[in-house]
């Protein structure tokens, strides 16, 4: 400490100071535990409270789930957490009772990476990562009921997620209800022959692995030989949200592979109607409702069946009406009609090329089953993002066999092709090359004909051989389009397509339907550090669940954390889980209802998504051992009301990276839940708010190495390093980076109150901004000051004084109070803070000792904002109760409107005079006063007057005549 510094503390004993701040700060952080200040009271329950707070109107407000990273947090991290936090505390001063908590959402790849490493279980190094980070949010001030905290991890909590699976797996959709209905009412529906099993056998007739094969088929949580993202060099599966568009892994950047697996899956398709209509009630973010109705990709066509020897390929299409232009057909390398052209079974593959066809077409093989299973390994490299990426040479083989067009009759051929994705409609695509870009540059890379029926709107002419890129076109007439059951020539297009659908219907070779672009959500993980599944499987591999009496089922210990891993690039592996190889717990006796039996375990673990679709739910009443949630406490917090009618969290703040993984998750556990009964809320978050970032500057050396940002120095308009010229640009803030700033750093030298303040003045709280720590002191500043105002720094004395505020005090204080109210609901903390930071700047400058009804109300104004300070103040105030429950401010109308305002008065647009006048003053008799107005009388100089334009109260525009 500097000498200067030392003799103004001796100066001023009781100046706002760091010290002074920490003491203040770890001081009213005890108070409030002790004294459980932000406990908020259910109606009943355990956690039952105050029934006259219990009254109040509630706000549930959250942060979404952190993960106890073991870097901990830097500035970036709490940027959310501190602005629900001011807004929960305004609520609260505001008459609500509020609920917000915050737990941790620990399962996670990067905790069983670390555990791999250096052999510590992941459940201590995670739990340490909880016990650091609770500290570091608690520093921060952050009004949390820490009753309601939950982790993930906890076998507690992770019943419930397990159970919640199992309600999702003895569910099935019922299209006639429109909703989940328990799996024994489709029983029942077999049992009683109402509904037909797939071969016309009664259901007793069935066997106990046949009937568990059809309600796989229906179940909302199902395993299936299906299509995955295999990545070797991780050892697991990755769901497709987990795939970069480069077709490797998101973590590890490991390159990932096709491959057919055995996996969990969760039958969210099923609710892809609802998740795309509901979003229309809820009070989210545009953009992020448009990343949901685009992933969910609802889409009207109809079903088209092409004959294929004594087999057909079904086609879904959307411009069923360019019918007639199909003169080739695309499989996804991964079909069923094709799947089998590795070792002949099943496939509609010949041994040999048909006489006459194109080389290009063969891709140089002898044979199209060596055509057929070299591309298959090929397109198996790539990943879904890569596939339908536009690439400038298209690829693809001729399977060797041909197709009729159900309209025309002609003999098509049909290609694999990596752009046709089996995970999208059927997997297979009728080629209409002459009006779809991606089949034009097919045909022209593979000498396929082409055919308009189309009329191209512009002068191309219909001889597509002529033309450079495809004409695709709703506005245009169909030609070319007449056989010898229907003719479409001369319809506009959805005339055509309604046709054409009626007679495909007719037919019994097609009808009209809808898709989706939304897959079925993989739920598999071939990790050791995530939920394990309550399924058992018998002898038959019939799988069954566990009775909810046997959850929760917890981890089993493990020698070696990790999932088997390969090299990287031999897609030609396979999972194998780390639960696998503890035989004792994989393999077990049990008694399901019908005596001891032998049963498997499912080794895999659920995705670390599974915690957090529901979490929402538990903080209502995480001690519940009975049940996830009572339903009088659920209909209390996140029950259906006016202006939510799927009811939900009434705010939910978190990043707009979880447009389409978590929040779409969530909702579909959701509304599984509450058709089945369980909850009252259809939707998990009725409003959404995705928060900017904290950025930093990150300086790179000449090897594009990260340096320490501290260590770098500026100069001559340049930036050094050691000596060395380094590069900046900005971008995110990370350990790894070398550019990250701790709020532990910040606290010890200004304070929390001052870091909150920062944080929330940077720009508005949905915009991303770079971190200066420079800049911090500015807010230091104005907390010293504001202490200044109530607090003699020589004596520790208060210094308000007891009398009235003149009318200027009054009304900086009014408009203040009105301006901080709205820009609380409307979460503009920054502009709050300049608004504070103007009426507290107005009684520094008047220099006279501040009157007690204004010192309090600017207490009350910052307490949201700078909690620690305000008690103090609040207290030295002569205040026993907390701030915390305190009124807010409510601004006296009269001295919210100025007294007076200014009127500009101009002659040619030209500015003449300025009047005085009253806000509320009529265009009439603004017109009167300007006009009479002696500058204007003479700028005038007795000209006439052709037109008066009034903007009553700040513009009078006079045009002479």
């Amino acid at each position: 400490m500097s000498e200067t510094t030392t003799a103004a503390e001796v100066a001023a004993p009781h100046r706002y100071t760091a010290a002074l701040a920490a003491d203040i700060e770890a001081r009213w952080q005890d108070v409030w535990e002790a004294n459980g200040t932000y406990e908020a009271p259910n109606p009943k329950g355990d956690l039952a409270g105050d029934a006259e707070r219990v009254a109040r109107p509630k706000k549930f407000i959250m942060d979404m789930f952190p993960y106890p990273s073991g870097a901990g947090l830097h500035v970036g991290h709490p940027l959310g957490f501190i602005a629900t936090d001011v807004y929960a505390r305004h609520q609260r001063m505001t008459g609500h009772n509020v609920l917000h908590t915050l737990g941790f959402d620990a399962f996670g790849l990067p905790a069983e990476q670390y555990a791999v490493q250096t052999g510590t279980h992941p459940r201590v190094s995670t739990e340490a990562n909880i016990v650091n980070m609770r500290r570091q949010l608690r520093r921060l001030g952050l009004g949390h009921d820490r009753r309601r905290s939950v982790e993930t991890i906890d076998p507690a909590y992770y019943k419930w997620t397990q159970w919640i699976f199992l309600q999702i797996f003895n569910s099935w959709y019922d299209p006639d209800a429109d909703a989940a209905r328990p799996i024994d009412t489709l029983v029942a529906q077999f049992e009683a022959g109402t509904r037909p099993t797939p071969d016309g056998r009664a259901w007793s007739a069935l066997s106990p692995l046949e009937r568990a094969n059809i309600l796989g088929e229906y179940r909302l949580a199902y395993a299936s030989d299906a299509p995955v993202n295999w990545c070797p060099g991780l050892g697991t599966v990755l769901a497709n949200e987990e795939v970069t568009a480069d077709g490797r892994s998101e973590r590890g950047n490991y390159p990932v592979f096709k491959a057919k697996l055995r996996q969990w899956n969760m039958r969210i398709t099923a609710y892809a109607d609802r998740l795309l209509n509901d979003l229309d009630a809820l009070d989210w973010p545009e953009a992020i409702k448009l990343q949901q109705r685009n992933w969910i990709g609802r889409s009207e066509g109809a079903r088209v069946d092409f004959p294929v020897g004594d087999d057909k390929i079904t086609v879904f299409t959307t411009r069923q009406d360019t019918l007639f232009g199909a003169t080739y057909m695309v499989l996804a390398p991964e079909h069923p009609l094709v799947a089998g052209a590795d070792n002949g079974a099943g496939s509609l593959v010949p041994d040999a090329w048909p006489e006459g066809t194109h080389d290009v077409w063969t891709g140089g093989h002898a044979t199209p089953g060596d055509a057929v299973a070299a591309y298959r390994k090929q397109a198996a490299s790539k990943s879904d993002v890569e596939r339908q990426a536009e690439a400038k040479d298209k690829t693809g083989v001729f399977t060797g066999a041909f197709a009729t067009n159900p309209v025309s009759g002609e003999q098509v051929p049909v290609f694999i092709a990596d752009y046709v994705l089996m995970g999208y409609g059927t997997g297979a695509i009728m080629a209409v090359p002459a009006h779809d870009s991606r089949d034009f540059a097919f045909a022209r890379a593979f000498e396929l004909p082409m055919r308009c029926v189309v009329e191209p709107s512009d002068d191309r002419g219909t001889d597509p051989s002529t033309w450079d890129d495809a004409f695709a076109s709703y506005d245009a007439k169909i030609v070319n389009s007449s056989g010898a059951d229907i003719s479409l020539d001369g319809l506009g297009v959805t005339e055509a397509k309604a046709k054409i659908t009626e007679w495909l219907a007719g037919q019994g070779i097609g009808e009209g339907t809808v898709n989706f672009r939304l897959r079925d959500w993989l739920f598999s993980r071939q990790r050791y550090w995530g939920e394990p599944f309550p399924i058992v499987y018998d002898e038959d591999g019939v799988a069954h669940a566990l009775p909810e009496s046997m959850l929760p089922l917890e981890l089993p210990e493990v020698e070696d954390y990790s999932p088997r891993t390969f090299d990287p690039d031999d897609a030609d592996t396979q999972p194998e889980t780390p639960l696998s190889r503890n035989e004792e717990w994989v393999h077990v006796d049990l008694d399901l209802g019908d005596g001891i039996k032998r049963y498997r375990r499912e080794t895999n673990t659920m995705p670390n998504w599974a915690g957090s679709c529901w979490y929402e739910m538990r903080y209502l009443d995480p001690r519940n051992g009975d049940a996830l949630v009572d339903p009088e406490i659920e209909q209390y917090w996140m029950g259906p009301r006016e202006g939510q009618p799927a009811g939900g969290v009434d705010l939910y703040v978190g990043g707009a990276e979880h447009a389409v993984l978590h929040l779409l998750y969530a909702r579909f556990w959701s509304k599984v839940l509450h058709d089945l009964g369980h909850v009252a809320s259809s939707e998990p978050f009725h409003k959404l708010y995705n928060q900017g970032m904290i950025q930093a500057f990150v300086y790179r050396d000449s090897r594009g190495i990260a340096v320490p940002a501290a260590e770098v120095e500026e100069r001559d308009g340049g930036y050094y390093h050691q000596g060395e010229k380094v590069s900046r640009v900005l971008g995110k803030m990370g350990k790894s980076l070398k550019n990250a700033v701790t709020p532990d750093e910040i606290c010890a030298e200004y304070g929390a109150d001052t870091l909150r303040l920062y944080e929330m003045a940077m720009g508005p709280l949905d915009v991303s901004r770079p971190w200066d720590t420079r800049a911090v002191v500015g807010q230091y500043r104005l907390l010293q000051r504001l202490w200044r105002n109530v607090v003699d720094e020589a004596t520790g004395e208060v210094t308000v004084v007891d009398s009235e505020p003149d009318e200027a005090t009054l009304r900086a204080l009014h408009k203040a109070v009105d301006g901080v109210t709205q820009d609380m609901a409307n979460l503009r903390f920054n502009t709050a803070i300049a608004k504070v930071t103007e009426l507290n700047n107005h009684l520094t400058k008047a220099g006279t000792p501040v009157p007690r009804t204004v010192a309090e109300q600017l207490v009350l104004l910052i307490a949201p904002l700078a909690p620690h300070i305000a008690e103090e103040l609040w207290r030295k105030l002569g205040h026993t109760d907390s701030v915390v429950y305190a009124d807010f401010p409510v601004a006296d109308p009269a001295y919210v409107v100025d007294e007076t305002v200014t009127c500009v008065v101009q002659i040619k647009g030209k500015v003449k005079a300025r009047l005085e006048v009253a806000p509320s003053i009529s265009d009439a008799d603004l017109e009167t006063a300007a006009l009479a107005e002696p500058a204007v009388v003479a700028a005038l100089n007795g000209a006439g007057i052709r037109k008066v334009i009034v903007r009553a109260p700040k513009l009078v525009n006079i045009v002479p005549a």
